[in-house]
């Protein structure tokens, strides 16, 4: 079994390895083309990992969420344009992307009037403003539901030959 560090402000990559016991060595073997030392560089945040390693890890470690936290929190692009999403529960999901697919159907018609001439008016720039945030909910219950998939999937919990046969009609 890996020592556990006693660092209090352990990252995500450092925490990530720990719950899966294992030592830098063995996450190198693992990890295949990281070596320890690296690994120990990016978990102590003497140096950013690189988005490949990332990927490496994410796949190796089946943590999907790892490629989210690096684009929403260490990609300079991905810090401006992708919101960072925490795993929840399906049904906590769901019910959320419901109520925000169930509160935009009321607005739709208020955005049509809104969009129609091409401009957005100063009377109707507030209730502009208020459905482009419900729109920005509804986005990210979706990324979360692909989050969600991705974990299922890298755990074996749902079929991935099944799953990317549908995905791929």
């Amino acid at each position: 079994m890996a020592r556990v560090s006693v660092k209090e402000n352990k990252n995500i990559y450092h925490k990530t390895r720990e719950s899966l016991q294992l030592t830098r060595e063995s996450a190198s073997e693992l990890l295949e083309s990281i070596t320890a030392e690296r690994i120990e560089k990016i978990e102590n945040e003497r140096s950013l990992p690189h988005p490949d390693e990332v990927l490496i890890m994410s796949e190796k470690y089946k943590q999907p969420s790892l490629c989210n936290y690096y684009c929403a929190n260490q990609c300079p692009i991905g810090q401006q344009y992708v919101p960072e999403v925490k795993i929840k529960d399906l049904s906590q999901i769901v019910i959320e992307m419901l109520a925000s697919l169930n509160s935009m159907n009321k607005k739709k018609d208020r955005l049509i009037e809104i969009t129609v001439d091409g401009k957005i008016s100063e009377d109707e720039i507030e209730d502009f403003v208020v459905i482009q945030q419900e729109l920005e909910k509804i986005s990210i219950a979706v990324e979360t539901l692909q989050l969600w998939s991705e974990q299922m999937l890298a755990k074996g919990l749902i079929d991935v030959d099944k799953y990317n046969e549908l995905m791929n009609q």
